[in-house]
């Protein structure tokens, strides 16, 4: 119980502050800021995140929780590349939404210039566990190709999804990303299908 207490109180910190970033920006959001709209205290906010700039970081947990949303309600009836579409569409309509072009892009910088951990690549995210399960679903049933291993699967997946959205961050968000991807996203991932 206290393990779950600890993780709802930092995901409120990350939730308050990454809806103050998108509604005022980075750059006039303070700490006292996500201390208040969070409903925590500074000493719970520092115990998480030395500083607000290791908020960048935590970007990927806010994604996690939209992947967490997704897998409830993922309809078993599609097909392996059916749900990796639907997943992308969901997760990049809530970018387009909630999360401004400049803070992406800082994150994508944080995440290249960091010497310790990278939430990005981390292999125990909600993110990389919902991937493992569609391409083993996807290998189990002979969907996806036999010659790819499911980390093969699962890398292609992730490094189409992060290229669109560095391009997207390259090009400072002057188009729809979701509906970038819908349209290009099926004809990359054929590739992995048998």
């Amino acid at each position: 119980m206290k393990r779950q207490q600890k993780n709802q109180t930092k995901s409120r910190i990350v939730s308050a502050a990454w809806n103050l970033f998108y509604q005022y920006g980075y750059d006039n959001t303070t700490v006292d800021d996500i201390v208040e709209a969070s409903h925590t205290s500074k000493g719970s906010f520092y115990h998480y995140f030395e500083s607000k700039d290791a908020l960048m970081g935590s970007l990927s947990y806010l994604f996690d929780e939209k992947y967490d949303e997704l897998q409830k309600t993922l309809d078993p009836s599609l097909d392996p590349l059916e749900k990796l579409i639907y997943m992308n569409r969901e997760l990049f309509l809530m970018i387009e939404n909630t999360v401004p072009v400049s803070i992406l892009v800082q994150l994508f910088s944080a995440q290249l210039v960091t010497k310790g951990e990278k939430h990005m690549l981390d292999p125990d995210r909600t993110y990389f566990r919902l991937l493992r399960q569609i391409a083993a679903e996807g290998q189990q049933t002979g969907f996806f190709r036999s010659d790819l291993s499911v980390n093969d699967i699962m890398k292609a997946y992730a490094v189409i999804e992060r290229g669109m959205m560095y391009d997207w961050c390259l090009s400072s968000g002057n188009y729809s990303l979701c509906q970038y991807s819908q349209q290009v996203l099926p004809m990359m991932l054929k590739g992995l299908c048998a």
